[in-house]
């Protein structure tokens, strides 16, 4: 009742709030996080069921030791040729992300997010699967666009939402679609991706099909209800589906623990299914894509889906609408133990004899001049606030293959008020 009075013998009850570890001013120490040693941590079979391989999910796949030499059974043994491309890509999109950051500071866009630290978990995952598996992306998976060749200037119109933006302005910038490289458009709603990339891989193989999904999310997304709505069906359906969870620590100002993770890892989440799944190092390439091509092979030979969680940090702000200077320490990027991605290759290739420091300026600068170009052609078709946009009628169109009469009325009306308040 109401009205009834606390038991005396019974200790009163409270409530947990999370707290992050470092706050903005305090010194960072990650003695306490545990990182196994590279190449510690033994490769299942594909077809090992899920319940006989859930140490994998406290333990932490590694390829790359402190001497930058690729160790242990993980080693996805690629060859030079594959690892330079794995290198170019991820310089590509930092530099890009560098640029466009820029270009939003200077109002040439209205918002933009970068992957800073977190560009293995796209570009070595998509290396990993075939150009026509379908990728279910997050927002920050704009490397899988780069593997596939997604051309940099379209990007740009994109992000500039001008007439050349083949999504017609209708998506904030950087919320890319192409259906022919098998890139689901970017949602800004979390985590609906998942049950979308699960349906689709039962579809497929309801088809009979051989095409396997992947699909990305943040930690935080973790608790949305989509996302065990998806983890539901995979496992029930056994689903050939690869569902990956960046674990960057942090969302826009809340830590991982508001999503659980003080109670257990992301991974776990998906032995708690019965879904076979791993923790990787997310700043380690190699592991990166040695566990998604372990997993795809899993998925395309009917094992069903595979749960994997990069854990990796999120160098930069959450995106340009975010100070993370508020709510965490500055020396958290600076102590972070896993490193930086593309330094740990770029160490890898020189240890391999095949890459220099003289050819890592040489391809930054390539690079650079690159996306330079691209933003110069992409603004001929417009910036915000230049006008040169999607005609006005557009956003009438492309939901039905023949307009409705009271879309045609809205359309109609909306013309008419335009040219009232805006007769030039």
């Amino acid at each position: 009742m109401a009205d009834e009075k606390p038991k005396s013998n019974l200790p009163p009850l409270s409530l947990h709030v999370p707290e992050p570890n470092f706050r903005p001013g305090d010194t960072v120490d990650y003695s306490g996080l545990e990182i196994p040693a590279a190449g510690a941590q033994a490769r299942p079979d594909i077809n090992t069921k899920p319940k006989d391989m859930r140490d994998m999910v406290d333990d932490m796949i590694r390829v790359l030791d402190d001497d930058h030499a690729a160790v242990g059974p993980w080693d996805p043994k690629l060859d030079d040729e594959t690892l330079l491309k794995m290198l170019r890509t991820m310089v590509q999109v930092r530099t890009f992300d560098d640029r466009l950051h820029r270009q939003q500071r200077q109002g040439k866009t209205s918002f933009y997010m970068k992957c800073t630290g977190e560009e293995a978990t796209s570009v070595a995952a998509a290396m990993a699967l075939h150009a026509d598996d379908m990728c279910f992306p997050s927002y920050r998976q704009q490397g899988i666009l780069f593997v596939r060749g997604y051309p940099l200037t379209e990007m740009v119109n994109q992000i500039f939402s001008n007439k050349a933006d083949k999504l017609k302005g209708r998506q904030l910038p950087i919320m890319y679609s192409s259906r022919e490289l098998n890139f689901f458009t970017v949602s800004g709603n979390l985590t609906t991706q998942y049950p979308q990339a699960v349906g689709w891989a039962m579809a497929s193989a309801s088809k009979g099909d051989s095409r396997i999904a992947a699909v990305w999310c943040g930690e935080g997304s973790t608790a949305e209800g989509d996302f065990h709505a998806a983890m539901t069906f995979a496992a029930v359906y056994n689903a050939p589906v690869i569902m990956n969870i960046v674990n960057n620590q942090w969302a826009i100002s809340s830590f991982s623990g508001f999503a659980g993770a003080e109670r257990a890892t992301f991974a776990a989440r998906g032995a708690g299914y019965g879904i076979a799944a791993l923790r990787v190092d997310g700043n380690d390439p190699l592991a990166v894509y040695a566990a998604t091509r372990w997993a795809a092979e899993r998925a395309r030979t009917n094992q069903g889906p595979t749960l994997i969680e990069h854990f990796t940090y999120r160098a930069e702000a959450h995106s340009t609408s975010d100070d993370p200077t508020a709510y965490r320490s500055a020396q958290e990027r600076e102590e972070w133990p896993l490193g930086d991605p593309i330094n740990r290759l770029n160490k890898h290739l020189i240890q391999r004899g095949v890459w220099s420091d003289e050819q890592q300026e040489a391809l930054d600068a390539e690079c650079l001049e690159a996306v330079k170009e691209a933003v110069k052609e992409a603004a001929k078709n417009g910036i915000l606030g230049h006008g040169l946009h999607q005609p006005f009628e557009t956003m009438f169109q492309d939901v039905f293959e023949e307009m409705p009469w009271h879309l045609k009325e809205q359309a109609a009306q909306a013309n008419k008020e335009r040219e009232i308040k805006w007769p030039s």
